[in-house]
């Protein structure tokens, strides 16, 4: 072992509960959660929710080529820290495991789940009550390339929906973990309601110009339904990602395959008025000009400030002097 990670060890300190199991704990990351590994794309992620404000805030923690790590019940962020040197300096889950439950004053407290990238699992689930939440169920189920995990639940059906719809479902890691969650919130979900919502997908030199591993990490801190948000949110995502592919396609000559995908991607996140103004572009390209000055309205409703902005864009120069354009953009 590393000293590095020695030295870690021996610095850890983790804080045992300083209140009754009734009383309420901010520090208590009661929740339910899926952590995956998608071997062909390179991919680790997790997606979670809970009745916990900023539940994506500490809760797990991943690094692209290496593991992702849940640390939940009551959370110390210190597993996913220290837990991910360990997996990097050539431990087992099982074992990187064990060594922080050794060094934790309280790990009868916390739910923690380890999968690293070349799918070795490891898991802990506390067998007594759910903190502030008597009579509330918790437990876990790992499979192939996965661990689902939750505490303070309607019951094992949650976790059961989570990894059976896991295994059932394919396509991009992060809308199967998406679907796996929300499949759990159907079946019952955390006991105690609903508020927070988190998804990390993980991934060597997949993060903005390559300069991190962060291929996707959104959080929803405080919602009425998490994880509709979450799904808008990722909507908004991939609906950029469209608007790139599209144009890429467009200055490549293939102008109806590109106006296909943008027209894709404003159906994937009608709210982003970028895909309309995208789209627009697109339409102008294949010489659909209606279409085109219905699509930059439509841009100019979602954002007022698209009014000011878009007449400057030279892709279209071409309207500037048709009255429709004029009457949109009030020239």
């Amino acid at each position: 072992m590393s000293r590095n990670v020695l030295f870690a060890l021996m610095t850890i300190v983790v804080f045992a509960a300083g209140v009754n199991a009734q009383d309420f704990n901010p520090d208590d990351m009661a929740t339910f959660s899926i952590i995956a590994r998608d071997p062909v794309a390179g991919e680790l992620g997790e997606c979670v929710t809970s009745k916990a404000f900023a539940g994506g805030n500490g809760g797990f923690t991943g690094k692209g080529g290496v593991a992702i790590i849940a640390h939940q019940a009551a959370r110390n962020p210190m597993y996913g820290q220290v837990g991910i040197h360990m997996i990097e300096a050539g431990m087992s889950p099982k074992d990187a495991l064990a060594y922080l439950q050794r060094a934790d004053t309280a790990p009868e407290s916390r739910q923690v789940a380890i999968l690293d990238f070349q799918g070795r699992s490891a898991v802990y689930t506390n067998g007594g009550e759910s903190s502030g939440n008597p009579g509330a169920w918790r437990g876990h189920h790992c499979g192939k390339d996965y661990c689902a995990q939750g505490n303070t639940l309607a019951g094992s059906q949650v976790i059961e929906a989570v990894w059976k719809t896991f295994e059932a479902t394919s396509g991009p890691l992060a809308e199967r973990l998406m679907a796996a969650i929300d499949a759990g919130q159907a079946a019952g979900g955390d006991s105690r309601g609903k508020q927070t919502a988190a998804l990390l997908i993980v991934k060597p030199g997949a993060g903005p110009a390559g300069f991190s591993d962060r291929m996707i990490d959104l959080r929803v801190d405080d919602h009425k339904e998490p994880m509709v948000e979450l799904r808008r949110l990722l909507n908004v995502l991939r609906s950029g990602q469209m608007i790139t592919e599209g144009n890429q396609k467009l200055n490549g000559g293939d102008i109806k395959g590109g106006l296909s995908i943008l027209v894709a991607a404003t159906q994937k996140s009608p709210e982003n008025d970028n895909t309309w103004v995208a789209v627009a572009n697109g339409y102008l390209r294949n010489n659909q000009k209606g279409d085109a000055l219905n699509a930059l309205r439509k841009a100019v409703e979602l954002n007022p400030n698209n009014k000011q902005r878009l007449p400057a864009n030279t892709n279209f120069q071409p309207l500037l002097q048709d009255p429709e354009f004029k009457k949109i953009f009030g020239l």
